[in-house]
């Protein structure tokens, strides 16, 4: 995950954010994760965010401002979309702990703001900095994301990759992407798994 800067959470109403310079939409009724995509009037999607507890723990999530921050320093391009193009405000996603061991889910966070320009990339002096991001079209986004639930029984990797109810998880297919959509189904189990 990304070196996290705490934010407050902004008043602004968010800015679209437009496709790079060359880019067109994408076409994400092809894609394996299509329905992540789509959505019926007021449903709520679900997604699983990860970070470098050694860069931004979720006990850093809890000490920011309004328990709020920005996640920022995505540069992969499915990740960056599923954030872009996905993510709405009021979306829930589980806080995962990477690069540890063992890898768990710890707790939930909740999508503050939608999509709008990752700073980052234009930052000359951050580690994320984009040479190649313009500022009128940006590259990279961020969310803003909200501290919601700390699990008191984090969920390991293993328990989940136990689990056949799981076998399909974006996580447990493509555990490299550091955003994933999470079904409905999905979401339960892990929720459940957590209070057993």
């Amino acid at each position: 995950m990304a070196v996290k800067k705490a934010a407050a959470k902004s008043t602004k109403a968010p800015k679209a954010p437009k496709a790079p310079k060359g880019e067109s939409a994408p076409d994400y009724s092809k894609s394996p994760w299509a329905a992540a995509f789509r959505r019926k009037a007021g449903e709520r999607k679900y997604w699983l965010l990860k970070s470098e507890p050694e860069t931004f723990s979720f006990d850093d999530l809890m000490k920011a401002p309004a328990k709020t921050t920005g996640w920022d320093g995505v540069r992969n391009y499915a990740a960056r979309n599923f954030m872009r193009d996905a993510m709405k405000k009021g979306d829930l996603a589980f806080y995962y702990h990477s690069s540890i061991d063992p890898q768990v889910i710890v707790g939930i966070v909740e999508v503050m703001r939608e999509g709008y320009p990752d700073p980052t990339a234009l930052n000359k002096k951050h580690p994320h900095f984009d040479p190649d991001s313009d500022p009128a079209a940006p590259t990279w986004i961020q969310v803003d994301v909200k501290a919601v639930e700390r699990f008191g029984k984090p969920v390991t990797l293993s328990a989940m990759k136990a689990r056949k109810e799981l076998a399909t998880m974006a996580l447990i297919r493509i555990g490299r992407l550091s955003v994933t959509p999470v079904t409905k189904e999905e979401w339960g189990v892990i929720l459940a798994m957590a209070k057993d």
